[in-house]
C-alpha cells in the first residue's frame, strides 16, 4: 500500500511540475496574420481596398480630362491672344495642382483608416488574448515576427482568431 501511495504521489508531482512547465513556456502569435485573416480584417481591408480603388479611379478620370484640356489649350495656342493663352495654363496648372492635393489626401485617408483598423482590432485583441491566457494558464504571449525558431504547438493564432470572429464581426471606419 506504502508504495501505490508514493506512486500516486509522484505521479502528482510531475503531473503538477507538468502543467507549471507549460505555463512558463511563452507561446507566441502571428498579429499580422490575425489582422488580415480574422473577419473583421478581412472586412475592413475590402473596404480600405474599394476605398482607395475608387478614389484612384476617379483621379484617374480627372487625370485624362486633363490630358484631353491640355491637347485642347495647345492646338489654341496660335489662335488665341498670349494673354487668353497664360491664363488658360495658368488654369489647367490650378487644376492640376488640385488633382494632387486629391490624390494626397485620398492616400493619407485611407492610411488613417487603416491605422484606426490596426488599433481597434488590437483593441479588442488584447482582452481575447488576456482571457486565453487565464483559461489556458499562459504566462506569455508573444508577437510570431520576433521569433525565430519555435515549435508549431506553441502558436495560439488559429484559436485567437476563432476567438475574434466570434465577437467581432466588423471594424466601424469612420
Amino acid at each position: 500500500m506504502h508504495i501505490i501511495k508514493k506512486t500516486i504521489y509522484i505521479l502528482l508531482i510531475s503531473f503538477i511540475t507538468q502543467v507549471n512547465l507549460n505555463s512558463d513556456v511563452p507561446h507566441f502569435v502571428d498579429f499580422k496574420y490575425v489582422l488580415n485573416q480574422s473577419a473583421a480584417g478581412k472586412k475592413a481591408q475590402t473596404v480600405l481596398q474599394k476605398e482607395l480603388s475608387d478614389g484612384v479611379n476617379k483621379i484617374k478620370k480627372q487625370e485624362s480630362a486633363l490630358q484631353a484640356e491640355e491637347k485642347e489649350i495647345i492646338k489654341q495656342k496660335r489662335v488665341i491672344s498670349a494673354d487668353e493663352y497664360t491664363k488658360k495654363v495658368t488654369n489647367l496648372r490650378a487644376k492640376v495642382n488640385t488633382i494632387q492635393k486629391n490624390r494626397n489626401n485620398l492616400l493619407d485617408s485611407v492610411a488613417k483608416k487603416r491605422t484606426k483598423a490596426r488599433s481597434e482590432l488590437l483593441k479588442n485583441l488584447n482582452p481575447i488574448i488576456q482571457e486565453y491566457m487565464k483559461e489556458k494558464k499562459i504566462r506569455m504571449v508573444l508577437d510570431k515576427k520576433g521569433i525565430l525558431l519555435a515549435d508549431e504547438k506553441l502558436d495560439l493564432t488559429n484559436d485567437i482568431i476563432n476567438i475574434l470572429d466570434k465577437k467581432l464581426k466588423s471594424i466601424k471606419l469612420d
